[in-house]
């Protein structure tokens, strides 16, 4: 990853007019993708849930439905990002949590020692704690994926025995379950973070609470674009 912030607004970003005291965070499209991703991932994991927790499996029972609706949901988990991509803001996004800067390094630091005013964790639009927990669970889908596939569709990769595929696929998915209660448990915490999840945007004052860096640099990117209009 890069050490800068760079620049990430896309075009036509600060068109719609914002409320009074509130700055718009994410697009509908933005919205959209998360909440079609979490549905998704919901459903992974429920299903994985009665298919390993004996006592669940026999409660539920239809096992060849709960099969299906697995393995149907988890190669669709993609599908939300990749149609995503047609989306600047989505991109913008993206090009933001794949960068870390300085501040980020000094957001893990404040982590480890326990620091937790808003000051010792400045943070751009995404913190360096959401930023690992993005990267790291697009790493894990693509590993389910693979995995998954290993064992609905056999002798693909002889050299891969179904065991191995199946250990894997149970231990990251242990991992996923964990990661994923924390981040909803992170979630709850902070109400206007839910808020701007759900309507597109937040409050001026939290956001420089909350993600110092973020105004600042969107200010600055907005300079550079009008300059090069102009020129």
């Amino acid at each position: 990853m890069p050490s800068t912030a760079g620049s990430t607004t896309p075009t036509g970003a600060a068109a719609r007019p914002e409320p009074p005291g509130r700055v718009r965070r994410f697009s509908t499209a933005e919205r959209w993708i998360h909440r079609t991703t979490g549905c998704l991932m919901l459903v992974c994991l429920v299903t994985a849930a009665c298919l390993y927790l004996g006592p669940l499996a026999q409660l539920v029972g239809r096992r060849h439905l709960m099969v299906t609706l697995h393995e149907w949901s988890g190669i669709s988990l993609p599908v939300p990002f990749l149609v995503g991509l047609f989306s600047a803001a989505f991109r913008a996004d993206l090009r933001r949590i794949n960068r870390f800067a300085a501040y980020d390094r000094q957001w893990l630091r404040a982590v480890r020692r326990r620091r937790t005013s808003p000051a010792a964790r400045p943070a751009g639009k995404f913190n360096a704690g959401q930023k690992l927990y993005a990267g790291g669970i697009a790493g894990a889908v693509l590993v389910m994926m693979f995995t998954g596939l290993l064992m609905w569709v056999m002798g693909v990769l002889p050299f891969i025995s179904r065991t191995s595929a199946i250990f894997v696929h149970d231990l990251l998915a242990w991992a996923i379950t964990l990661v994923v209660l924390g981040h909803m448990r992170k979630a709850r915490q902070d109400p206007e973070a839910l808020l701007g999840m759900r309507t597109g945007y937040v409050s001026r004052s939290w956001a420089r609470r909350q993600h110092s860096k973020w105004l600042p640099e969107e200010r600055a990117a907005e300079t550079v674009a009008d300059d090069r209009r102009m020129t």
